[in-house]
């Protein structure tokens, strides 16, 4: 009689292979952020249309070889204007993600090496903040503020940084409490010194890793907010904006909306690919 099989616990090696994301993958994501880069920084080498101007008698034309993405309300050719719309789509969401890491960090560098009565505060403040959902936060940020594109990168970024700021937080606690900082600080080295070459460099490598992750949330809750009509104003393409202004008609011009629909979804999924790929690199961890 042969002896029956035991399941064995998945080891935290064998989870993360299985888990890590496939390298094929990954190098296709970094191609398709490659070339939504080249895309931003010079839409004019893919198209010879014009991003706003009109023409109603090529109003609301199917996808075809003239326009290969259709035509809108206007008769503006929809691939141009998803083209010139990727450079407002990703500087709004760069500006959101480095307002939050930056104020993020300094809040979290704050509560840890601040004090007890700095830390109390600010992670009261944080819990305050994370209590609401992003996107009820980020609308309340933009109704005290108004609408337009700086407001809603402050409004997106106030949204997040509680998270940055809760992980620089502990990473400096971390660092701060190691036995290297403690035998600087035990050999006479300034405070200040030790916290600038030791606490801060380590406390926020974990930070850096997780930056690409926030960015690509970032480009959701950003798109969103353009869609509700906060953020860039018409004529100018934006791809929330152009979801809006197809969201109407979507049925009998479903490509007016798909089209930006889509480049919103694989630029975000390219972005979250990739910055997977690096926290798994880099911390050893393949998943949230």
């Amino acid at each position: 009689m042969t002896a029956p099989d035991i399941a064995v616990p998945e080891t935290a090696a064998a989870l993360e292979t299985r888990l890590r994301i496939p390298r094929p993958a990954v190098v296709t994501a970094a191609a398709v952020l490659a070339l939504i880069v080249v895309v931003a920084i010079a839409p004019g080498l893919f198209t010879d249309f014009s991003p706003t101007a009109t023409d109603m008698k090529q109003a609301l034309v199917a996808p075809c070889g003239a326009h290969w993405f259709g035509t809108d309300q206007l008769g503006r050719d929809v691939f141009t204007r998803v083209l010139y719309g990727t450079r407002p789509a990703i500087l709004l969401a760069v500006l959101a993600t480095a307002l939050a890491v930056a104020i993020g960090t300094l809040t979290g560098l704050l509560a840890a090496l601040g004090g007890r009565f700095a830390d109390q505060v600010l992670m009261r403040g944080a819990d305050v903040l994370l209590a609401l959902p992003p996107l009820l936060l980020a609308l309340l940020v933009i109704a005290a503020l108004g609408p337009g594109t700086g407001n809603v990168a402050v409004a997106v970024a106030i949204a997040f940084l509680p998270l940055y700021a809760r992980l620089v937080r502990s990473e400096a606690l971390l660092v701060r409490r190691s036995g290297y900082v403690e035998s600087a600080t035990g050999l006479g080295i300034p405070r200040p010194v030790v916290i600038i070459r030791h606490v801060v460099p380590n406390a926020l490598g974990p930070l850096l890793v997780m930056a690409p992750l926030g960015f690509g949330t970032s480009m959701l809750y950003s798109s969103a907010l353009s869609f509700l009509g906060l953020g860039l104003q018409p004529p100018t393409p934006e791809w929330g904006a152009m979801l809006s202004e197809g969201k109407s008609i979507l049925a009998a011009a479903w490509w007016v909306g798909v089209f930006p629909g889509i480049a919103v979804t694989c630029t975000v999924i390219a972005v979250n690919v990739v910055g997977r790929a690096l926290r798994t690199r880099f911390t050893g961890r393949g998943v949230a």
